[in-house]
């Protein structure tokens, strides 16, 4: 998973790179600029993989939902017991007669008609707006998870070569002793909705490096593996790897959760992005350019 969100931790002022500044500082050229510096923030490497990952990551949860439907239901080991779910999607009729949308997890059931089990008259345990493609097609669904499943991983390995290679991973990501005494204060700063403000802007803090590092080493390995070990071409070559993950179905409901894991991941990213200033994360990452508010520097 790509870092979206954190900072180059060599902060480049626009004094010293006039020529390749965005448009915006040119036209301040002749003048002094009160409390904007900028700064370039995320490399074209890690520009590219954040924005294929996206693209992947919303392909794969949509497709993975179309083949969910398919069998609406989470068992561990290897045998699939209707009678023995962790969870369970599906339309149920009642005694009237009604059709309802039923999610059991753990044994306990709740209605959940017009999102899961049961929308748009139509019983499918995810709706037709969240699934790729729309209808139910099974197949079709499974070619687009395999394709961009391959992209995400060779999308991954490109970034963590990368940031092997230009040190972006041990300098940026992984937390300092400094950044972990802070790490009382930053999640209370977070609770209260106070984000760092000019040059700690741009820098990660310590529960990015944390929640990067997370996904990196541990979310998205186990997502790529689970995945793999459900390939029955995989687990006949590799026949150590499904029992790694307590069996064919223990690894199908260890992959529907890591994949949840990254949906929470990515809408507490999104809403970090909107809430520390939207314009300028957006235009760091799609253009590498930062603005530091706070300082001043003279064009």
């Amino acid at each position: 998973m790509v870092d979206t969100s954190s900072s180059h931790p060599c902060l480049e002022s626009a004094t010293s790179q006039a020529e390749q500044a965005p448009a915006v500082s040119s036209s301040l050229d002749s003048r002094a600029v009160d409390s904007v510096t900028w700064t370039y923030r995320h490399t074209l490497p890690v520009r590219i993989a954040h924005w294929v990952n996206a693209l992947c990551l919303v392909v794969l949860v949509m497709s993975g939902l179309q083949i969910f439907n398919a069998h609406p239901a989470l068992y561990w080991g290897d045998r699939s017991d209707r009678n023995d779910a962790l969870l369970s999607i599906r339309p149920v009729r009642t005694e009237t007669g009604e059709v309802k949308g039923v999610t059991t997890i753990f044994g306990h059931a709740f209605e959940t008609t017009g999102l899961l089990g049961y929308s748009d008259h139509r019983g499918r345990a995810f709706p037709a707006w969240a699934t790729l493609p729309g209808p139910q097609w099974l197949a079709m669904g499974r070619q687009w998870h395999l394709f961009f499943a391959w992209m995400f991983v060779i999308t991954g390995v490109f970034f963590v070569a990368y940031g092997l290679l230009s040190r972006h991973l041990s300098r940026d990501l992984v937390p300092t002793t400094v950044d972990l005494r802070h790490t009382r204060r930053v999640v209370k700063n977070h609770l209260f909705f106070r984000h760092p403000e000019g040059e700690a802007a741009a820098r990660y803090n310590v529960l990015q490096k944390l929640a990067y590092l997370i996904v990196l080493v541990v979310l998205a390995p186990v997502i790529v593996l689970t995945g793999l070990g459900m390939s029955p071409m995989i687990d006949a070559a590799f026949p150590w790897l499904l029992p790694l993950f307590g069996g064919r179905q223990g690894a199908r409901t260890i992959h529907f959760i890591a994949c949840f894991s990254f949906v929470a991941f990515v809408a507490v990213h999104v809403l970090q992005v909107v809430m520390t200033g939207f314009v300028n994360n957006m235009r760091s990452m799609i253009t590498g350019w930062f603005a530091i508010k706070g300082g001043r520097h003279d064009t």
